[in-house]
């Protein structure tokens, strides 16, 4: 019992430098070593839970957290290389990991392997170059801010089969997928008219919407019904000026690409977020991103202002809850009709905050009654699902709990999904069109 130990007298633990603040962890080598070996990470899709998807799908030991903790610390304690990250083996482990942030809220180490994986891909690519794909997708926001000039022809071209196939080929992702579309105008395009047809008088409660890069170019309509929404139950909605999330750019490794995004952000933001005037989002993986990643993205002058702006950045469902607990909201503004709705929450806000507050959201209307789906990760995780060499097990990962649960309904049930890569992956996967929670609340009022 006294060999093959993880630790050798004489060997001192390496300081290498990250773009991530790994100070709270005492540097990224210990970051990897929170993990004990306990294997909480080996369960199945029967446990409940959502860590860790791959291994779910599966049952391959190479595939869990536990896996992805020992291989890099392996290698970053290796002491004859230049840059540590540089290894094929560490990519095989980390390539199934979806990001999902499970770990993060589930291991009782807390080992955090989507913050592991991101700053591994960041010095992998620096070494072997960032492919094609990764530079496209991370790109997201660039490339549908050009497309939506003619939202028309890139929708048909993403859609019709023979181009779309050349443009999947060519790109990388799997051909069984199909592509997100634009919206025909933007969220942003759209509240400059509607401010301008505006004949209210200004409400007394203020609230900032953050046009994340998804609902403004993809998932408008549930942005229009976002603002709509909340001005009719009386609030001031700004959409104030902003660069986007940088989720792409995180989930991909551009980590310092991520980090000019995240100083933009906290400097564009910090002077009119407070407890008073929140910011709030419509996707989950963006708003969150205020809460976790900005906070060790972020230069330590602006540590203390990217921590206030995450306190005060929200949830739809969690400012609504807020306002509900104060008096402002109440179920008098809704139907009283009666709707069963089944819910998938999403990964980020299953694991950094609750799917509590939009099950209270969701059971504003009086006669709402809503059921949580007992589902992990629903396997597209992002761009995971569209990848050529992922679209198999993403979709055998939706099979273990949440397609069945949602073949299995009524069909007057409706099925509320927060996350815009979630509801992608449902159409795909049931043909069943899953709606984001803020317009199931807006189609239910008075």
């Amino acid at each position: 019992m006294d060999t093959h130990l993880r630790y050798r007298p004489g060997v001192d633990t390496p300081d290498i430098k990250t773009v991530y603040d790994f100070t709270r962890e005492k540097g990224i080598v210990r970051a990897a070593e929170f993990c004990n070996g306990s294997g909480d990470c080996r369960k199945t899709h029967l446990s409940g839970g959502t860590m860790c998807p791959s291994y779910m799908a599966t049952r391959d030991e190479k595939h869990t957290t536990r896996a992805r903790g020992n291989v890099l610390r392996e290698y970053l304690r290796k002491p004859y290389v230049k840059n540590r990250f540089n290894h094929n083996e560490i990519f095989g482990v980390m390539d199934l990991c979806l990001s999902c942030k499970a770990c993060k809220s589930e291991c009782p180490s807390g080992v955090d392997v989507a913050k592991l994986k991101s700053e591994f891909l960041q010095h992998y690519y620096e070494a072997n170059g960032v492919p094609f794909r990764s530079r496209l997708i991370a790109n997201f926001a660039n490339l549908n801010r050009l497309a939506s000039i003619w939202p028309a022809i890139y929708n048909f071209t993403v859609s019709n089969a023979f181009a779309a196939g050349i443009f999947k080929r060519i790109s990388g992702f799997a051909t069984q997928r199909s592509l997100p579309l634009l919206a025909k105008t933007t969220v942003g395009s759209w509240f400059q008219r509607h401010q301008a047809d505006l004949k209210h008088e200004r409400q007394k409660r203020k609230v900032y919407l953050f046009n994340d890069e998804f609902t403004n170019f993809n998932d408008a309509g549930t942005g229009k019904h976002a603002v709509l929404l909340l001005e009719h139950l009386g609030y001031e909605v700004i959409l104030p000026e902003h660069a986007e999330s940088g989720r792409a750019h995180i989930s991909k490794g551009l980590l310092k690409k991520a980090r000019e995004i995240a100083i933009n952000n906290v400097m564009s933001l910090r002077e009119i977020i407070s407890e008073e005037t929140p910011l709030v989002g419509v996707e989950p993986s963006a708003i969150l991103t205020f809460r976790d990643e900005y906070i060790d993205l972020v230069t330590d002058d602006l540590k203390l202002d990217a921590q206030n702006l995450g306190e005060n950045a929200l949830l739809f469902e969690e400012f609504i809850v807020r306002e509900m607990k104060k008096g402002h909201i109440t179920s008098a503004s809704f139907t009283t009709d009666h709707r069963n709705i089944k819910l998938h929450g999403h990964c980020h806000q299953k694991a950094i905050a609750s799917q509590v507050p939009t099950v209270q959201m969701l059971s504003l209307p009086i006669n709402y009654e809503v059921e949580v789906i007992p589902s992990g990760c629903c396997g597209m995780a992002g761009s995971f699902g569209y990848e050529k060499e992922h679209y198999v097990i993403s979709m055998k990962i939706g099979e273990l709990v949440l397609f069945p649960a949602i073949r299995g309904k009524e069909p007057d049930v409706l099925i509320a999904a927060p996350g815009t890569s979630c509801r992608h992956q449902i159409k795909d996967g049931t043909g069943e069109t899953a709606l984001h929670p803020i317009d199931i609340l807006y189609q239910a009022l008075r």
